[in-house]
């Protein structure tokens, strides 16, 4: 499948690296920001809870919204973008980001951080309808799977990027208020980046354009069906399905691992808080090498499956607590590995899987799977953490791979249908 619908693979091919490059860079740093925004208020939580006397419960509530609100806001943006455009959905994303900041930064109860945690949640909304369809639209179809590749990476060093920022900065001037000002200023420059550079993010303007007779001819063959009719296909669902239970995986690694190791291995938290860190690294240097090799593999389902099952064998054996300390925080942190290469061939396989014109769409529908994941997954794992189930914390992010891998063979079944019908 080539990058764009109107673009044929020998004109794809003479696409300039620099071209390519400028939007493969703008779209990383937009998505970047993104998962920057997921961590503006967590890192913070124990000065609001020094100033405003909350509990962890109650400042658990704010993620909730923020991931609800982006949940829902994720599927029907989709929608908005196949309508009016993946750029001013993009601007105006980013400014919402920075108001959120701003909120946060004048906060004087729990009302404004829930305010501040809503702006957020439509900033991140529709981040993966309008990344991925400029992408398939503005970047030639031998480099998508680099450009999906630093997509990944990018939204992992997001995550990795904002707890430092945040905790740093309000370590130094001994104020929160003043972290969340200068996380706003941040969305800002880059929104600013983003409008100097908006001839490259134009997806509405094809890279090579086509003749009166293609457009006429592409036209009248273009089919007319409802808007919502993407829905009644099983691929799209599968796809949900697959970013759910890896993203369940995700959010049990992201939150919980730390105090399962602290338990289980009687390693110090100040070190067993880096296994999340070193999760995501180990995943942005997967992201590098899955971006290679989705070109070259012709079932990406089957790459998927040996990359996240190899992650989920290594979570189990931390799990089942038969290595030493040291080893088993290493072993969980490598285990990002294999989910990072596993990125790239997902996010190729949904754009195979989604029907022409429906690309937002279907990005949207098929990614507010990741917040249902983050919002379901986390009082799960949690409740093991209470019930002192700490082995289950790793077992439970290691049948969640192998339900995501179960999803993936059933699309790439439905893909392979459809490229044998055409």
């Amino acid at each position: 499948m080539n990058a764009s619908p109107s673009l044929s693979a020998p004109a794809a091919a003479g696409v300039p690296l620099r071209q390519d490059a400028r939007t493969i860079g703008l779209i990383g740093l937009a998505h970047g920001s993104s998962h920057f925004f997921h961590l503006l208020l967590p890192p913070l939580f124990p000065w609001l809870i020094a100033d405003f006397g909350y509990s962890y419960s109650e400042l658990s509530v704010l993620l909730s919204v923020f991931f609800v609100v982006s949940g829902v806001g994720q599927a029907l943006s989709g929608f908005l973008v196949d309508r009016v455009g993946a750029r001013p959905i993009l601007f105006a994303a980013l400014t919402s980001f920075a108001v959120a900041g701003v909120i946060a930064s004048s906060a004087t109860g729990y009302a404004m951080l829930l305010l501040a945690s809503v702006f957020a949640g439509l900033g991140n909304a529709p981040f993966h309808p309008v990344d991925f369809t400029i992408l398939n639209k503005r970047v030639s179809a031998p480099r998508i799977g680099h450009a999906f590749s630093v997509h990944g990476i990018s939204g992992n060093l997001g995550w990795a990027l904002a707890p430092v920022f945040m905790a740093g900065i309000t370590t130094a001037t001994g104020s929160w208020r003043t972290a969340c000002l200068c996380g706003a200023a941040l969305a800002a420059i880059v929104l600013v980046v983003m409008v100097l550079n908006r001839d490259a993010l134009d997806d509405r303007k094809p890279l090579v354009q086509p003749d009166a007779a293609t457009r006429a001819a592409a036209a009248a063959n273009a089919p007319t069906e409802h808007p919502m009719a993407f829905l009644r296909l099983p691929s799209v669902w599968l796809c949900f399905s697959f970013f759910f239970w890896s993203t369940c995986a995700l959010s049990a690694i992201q939150s919980f691992a730390s105090p399962a190791l602290q338990s289980m291995y009687g390693l110090p938290l100040s070190l067993t808080a880096l296994v999340a860190t070193g999760y995501m690294l180990c995943g942005a240097a997967g992201m590098l090498i899955g971006g290679f090799l989705v070109g070259r593999v012709q079932r990406l389902e089957k790459l998927i499956a040996i990359s996240l099952l190899a992650s989920a064998v290594l979570l189990a054996i931390v799990g089942a607590g038969l290595l030493p300390g040291y080893l088993a925080l290493f072993v969980a942190a490598v285990a990002g590995f294999g989910t990072g290469i596993a990125g790239p061939s997902r996010d190729m396989l949904i754009k195979k899987a989604a029907p022409p014109g429906a690309t937002g769409r279907v990005y949207g529908t098929v990614y507010s799977g990741l917040d249902l994941g983050f919002c379901l997954a986390a009082p799960v794992f949690g409740a093991m953490l209470d019930a002192q189930v700490y082995g289950g914390v790793f077992f439970g992010s290691a049948t969640a791979l192998a339900l995501s891998v179960v999803s993936a063979a059933f699309v790439g079944q439905k893909v392979a249908q459809k490229y044998a019908a055409a």
